[in-house]
Formats: C-alpha cells, structure tokens, sequence
C-alpha cells in the first residue's frame, strides 16, 4: 500500500527567520526524482507553510526596489483593489481586470506624465480575469465565460458578447487568462482544479484554443497544472508559457517551469514534473507505469525557483529598452507560501538568443521581499504584465492595488518596435498526408470484411442525440461479425470528413481491443487505458481529448457524416499513451486482415436547453 508521509509545520515568520538566507527566484535544474516502486512509495515530504507579513508600499519600499542600471520604477496608479492582468489598446489606453471586484478598469495618462490620471469601470463579470485585445476588440475570460465587446471612440467598452459560457469548473486554479495568437485564435489557460489529481474534464490543466468567434475549441496542450501566462516569441515565432509547479513536494520541488508549449503536447501534469521527476502522490490508472508518462511527457527549457508563483509572461516588442532587451521575456512571480525560504515577489528577465531560443532567467526588479530579525516581510506580490505604447513595463501587485510603471531613462534605447510574432507552419492544424478518411488510406487495406453494427445508430441515419457532445457525450454500443481467425486485436476509428478543421475530424481512437470479443458496450470511459475490455487504450482526438468525443458540428451546419471504422489486426500494437492518428496507422500498416465500417450523421439546429 502505497504511504505517503507529510510532515507539515505551521510556524510564525519570525521563527523561520534564520531559516531564510536567501530570499527572491533563481534559475535551477527543473530535476526531479524517479520512484524505484512507484505504487509503493514511503516518502516523507517536510512541508512549511510560510507567509511573509504584508506592509503597505511607501517612499521607503520603493527607495529598495532594485533595477539594472538606467532604469526608473514609478507608481502608474494606486488603489486599485485586487489589480490584476492588464491589455493595451492601440491608443495606448490601459486595460486592468480585478478578479475580486469582477470588473475592467481603463486607466488612461492624459498628460504623458507616466501617472494615470483617468481611471473608470468598464465592464463588469463576477470573477473577470483574462484579457487581450486585437485592434478595436477586448476578449475577456471570466471562470467559466469567455466575452468580447468593443472598444469605443471614448475607451469605455461597449456590450459584452458571450463567446462561450461552458468552460470547466475552476476549483482551485481559477484564475483564466486569454491571448490572441499569430493565426488570429484565441489562446486560453485553464488551470487545474487541485494540486494533483485525475481531472474530471479533459479541458482541466490545458490550454485551450478557440476560434474568435466562440465556435469551436480544441486543446492545444496538456498536463499543464496553472499556465496563466504565455506568449509568443518575436524571432521564432514559438509559444512559450510559464507553469505552476505542484505543491507539497518540499522547499526544492516542483521547479516552476518554462514550456516550449506546442500543439498536441503534454507536459506531465500530474504524474511526471521537471525533468523527468515522478509525483509520489498518484499512481497512474489501470495498469499504465509512471514509465510510460514519463516518455510521453514533454520536458520544460528552463527551470526557477519551487514555489515562487509565476504569473503573467510577456515578450518585449518596445521601443524605449535597450536593444538587448527585444526579442526577451518578463516574468512576474506572486510569491511563495509553501517554502521555508521565499521564493518570488519578483519580476524576472528570461535571455533569448538570436533565434529565439531560452538561454537562462536573471533578476530584473527586486526588493520587495526583505529579510529581517523579525522575519521576511514583503510589499508588493506582482502579477500583471503590459508593455505601454511609449514602450515601458507595466506591472501589478494585486494585493496593494497598485501599478507600477518600469521605464529607461538611459541613452542607448532600441527606438524601433519589433515586429509581432508571425505565424508559425506548426501553428495550423496539421493536415495528414493522402485521403481524409482511415479507410481509404493505403496502411487499412485488408481482404476481409467486416460487418459493424449498433443498437441506437442505424447506417446513414441520424445518431442520437445522447451520443453527441451536446447530449450526454456517450459512445454507443458497437457490435461486429466476420472477424478472421489470425485477428488477435482491434483498433477503432471515428472521424468526420465533413468538418471544417482537422481533415477529417477525428472523434474516437481505440486499439488494442481483444479479438475475443464481438461488441463493446454504452458509454466506455474516457481513459488512456480501459481496466474493461482490460488492455483497450484510447488515443488524442482533434479536440486533444481521450477517448470518444460525440459529434458537434457547429449550429446551423448541414449534417455531417461519422464513419465508424473497425480494423481487424493480427497482432497487438505498440503504441505510446495518447497516441495520435497517424501514429496510429503507421502502426497498423501491414497487419490490418479485415475492416468495415458504420456511417451516421448528425445536425444541431440551435443550441440544446440547459440541463
């Protein structure tokens, strides 16, 4: 039986005071440890829970707020209240959302004099927190809605249209961000709804991608504990994102990660941390190994500080830096709390090199947190991020309601903008090589036939409503005859060639079921591997979910097709967890004795009554 031991000490700041030489983020190994006999841990984990004592911020703790040289930090705007995430329009009007107030404000510097003198509520949403905007339109993200409204001639926002309302519960992670990508998608991190654990929804720990106008979404990446911030880089065009580490695991673990994050990646959340470390806590369901996560998880580029909290990631495009500084990260971390010594409060730089690679973090502005006799106290635990149009950092502390404003006032500035981020050949959705459908690609031909049936869809009728993604989401029962004497295994198939993305769509990967057996019933669950039919595993669809994803064309479409496809293979195939389609028929190339098909189709008038 798996033991997990946790030694928790609840001290004061003051005792831990000697315990907390150093203090602030630094770069480290995103290492981690491997379990010799992962279900069956003994670990014994020391966990602090440390808050450093708030002072409000004054002339005193800004004379120790540390800058590189010809740089000038100054209050932007005060008494803001929970300050939040921060978006610039083009006529450099500034942006805030305050999560605790539900609310955007503008903030606009009338004068030029580096203090906002305008500041007015423009919007409002219990718990808004994400926002981007592209030329005259704001994108907002509440916990579960995502919005958009324009922006008027006077900078107030006009109404708010609601793109999507359904995104997962948040639980503990609920603080959503938005982006608008190079290929004019909108990106969203949707952080997890507990320290680690088996999500609920596929949709948890993700970032998400979504067309502008709320119409379809798929998941761009996985395993991904709490992304909140991300960007693309200018030079490589690359999506880079900052990740919360798990907690719980002592001072040193889980390094906070930075992530190359691509399309159809997952990066070990909440099995596999760092570089390749195995989280005590879980064991993986239905006889998957810790082994098998750890080679399907994608390793972070750089590592910092355990515990310090990052929060939002920003390109410098700006003309007012150095031009070293072009081309180079921001990062805010909020802070620690689960550390003896503390980590964060803190804005970092992550160097580039002139491809547009990660080279290292380095301290950027420091000093909020201090260390005395009494114990660290702290005065500011920033968290947004925004470049003004004049080209200076802005900043937020959410807990003191304060901007900051982050500008250089030496000789030697860039003077000319980077150009955005352009749009990366692996941004788009991949397109397979050869025919749309699994059946007519050249790896399925076989001689034999199958016959494929089901007792609620009849071939070419409409599926019922229950197995849509607007209904229950439930795979139907299946049935086949014919299968030949030298099949050992099935694999399984649904695609939709009709739909307008993914060529075709694909709905359903499964493999490995038993020859043994004629049918599958109702409603399989949605994991990477089945405990029944035992050995069945369920591959990424185009969504970048596991398991079946009933159909879902968009409102109003003409009904679109779903071919059931059944292959009879002669022999097992060795696939890595979460495997894709075409790893899928590679794999099946060569074996495949027998197949058939079942095709229905589906239409959505308007949107089902809530439930």
């Amino acid at each position: 039986m798996r033991r997990l031991a946790l030694l928790l000490s609840l001290v004061s700041t003051s005792a831990l005071a000697q315990q907390a030489g150093t203090v602030g983020g630094r770069a480290v190994e995103p290492s981690g440890q491997t379990l010799p006999e992962p279900k069956a841990a003994n670990i014994r984990v020391p966990g602090v829970i440390l808050e450093p004592r708030a002072i409000k911020p004054d002339g005193a703790t800004m004379a120790r707020l540390e800058v590189p040289h010809g740089f000038k930090v100054e209050m932007f705007a005060q008494g803001l209240g929970n300050a939040r995430l921060l978006a610039i329009a083009e006529d450099g009007t500034v942006y805030l959302t305050r999560r605790a107030e539900g609310d955007v404000v503008m903030l606009r510097d009338a004068d030029g004099d580096g203090r906002a003198e305008v500041q007015r509520t423009v919007a409002r949403r219990p718990g808004m927190h994400g926002i981007a905007i592209s030329g005259r339109t704001v994108y907002l993200v509440a916990q579960k809605e995502v919005l958009k409204a324009p922006i008027l001639a006077d900078g107030s926002l006009g109404p708010l249209d609601l793109l999507a309302g359904d995104l997962p519960d948040a639980g503990q992670h609920n603080a959503r961000s938005v982006a608008m990508g190079p290929d004019g998608m909108l990106y969203l991190g949707v952080g997890s709804t507990c320290n680690a654990c088996t999500e609920t929804s596929p949709e948890s720990a993700t970032v998400l991608r979504m067309s502008p106008d709320g119409k379809s979404r798929t998941i761009y990446a996985s395993g991904l504990r709490h992304t909140i911030g991300f960007d693309w880089q200018p030079h490589s065009g690359a999506l880079y994102g900052m990740d919360h580490g798990i907690d719980w695991l002592g001072d040193e673990q889980q390094p906070e990660e930075l992530n190359r994050i691509e399309m159809g990646k997952s990066y070990g959340w909440p099995y596999i941390y760092g570089m390749g470390g195995e989280n005590p806590q879980d064991d993986p369901p239905n006889d998957l190994t810790m082994a098998e996560f750890n080679q399907a998880a994608t390793r972070p580029v750089l590592g910092y500080t355990a515990h310090a909290a990052p929060m939002q990631l920003l390109f410098y495009r700006g003309a007012m830096f150095p031009k070293g500084y072009q081309g180079d990260a921001f990062v805010t971390f909020r802070g620690s709390w689960n550390r003896a010594k503390p980590s964060g409060y803190e804005v970092a730089r992550v160097r580039f090199d002139a491809s547009g690679n990660p080279i290292a973090f380095e301290p950027f502005l420091r000093g909020f947190l201090q260390t005395v006799s009494s114990g660290p106290s702290q005065s500011g635990r920033p968290v947004g991020l925004a470049v003004a149009k004049d080209g200076a950092l802005l900043f937020t502390d959410d807990i003191n309601g304060v901007i900051y404003r982050v500008s250089y006032v030496g000789s030697d500035r860039a003077g000319t903008m980077l150009p955005p981020a352009a749009r990366r050949p692996t941004e788009t959705e991949p397109r397979p090589k050869g025919p749309a459908l699994a059946m007519a690609r050249e790896e399925t031909r076989a001689t034999g036939t199958l016959a494929v049936s089901s007792p609620t869809i009849q071939a070419s009728r409409p599926i019922p409503f229950e197995h849509s993604a607007y209904g229950e989401d439930q795979s139907p029962a299946l049935s086949w005859s014919g299968l030949p004497s030298s099949a050992t295994h099935l694999a399984i198939l649904m695609e939709d060639p009709d739909a307008q993305t993914g060529h075709p769509f694909v709905h359903w990967i499964a493999w490995n079921v038993p020859a043994s057996l004629n049918a599958l019933p109702e409603g399989l669950p949605k994991e990477l591997q089945l405990a029944d039919p035992k050995g069945m595993r369920q591959g990424q669809t185009t969504r970048g979910s596991i398991g079946y994803y009933g159909p879902r064309p968009p409102i109003g479409d003409s009904a679109h097709h779903y071919h059931f496809q059944l292959f009879a293979l002669s022999a097992p195939l060795d696939l890595p967890i979460g495997a894709t389609r075409e790893q899928l028929l590679a794999k099946m190339a060569g074996k495949v004795v027998a197949r058939g098909e079942l095709t229905g189709t589906y239409a959505q008038a308007a949107l089902p009554p809530k439930r």
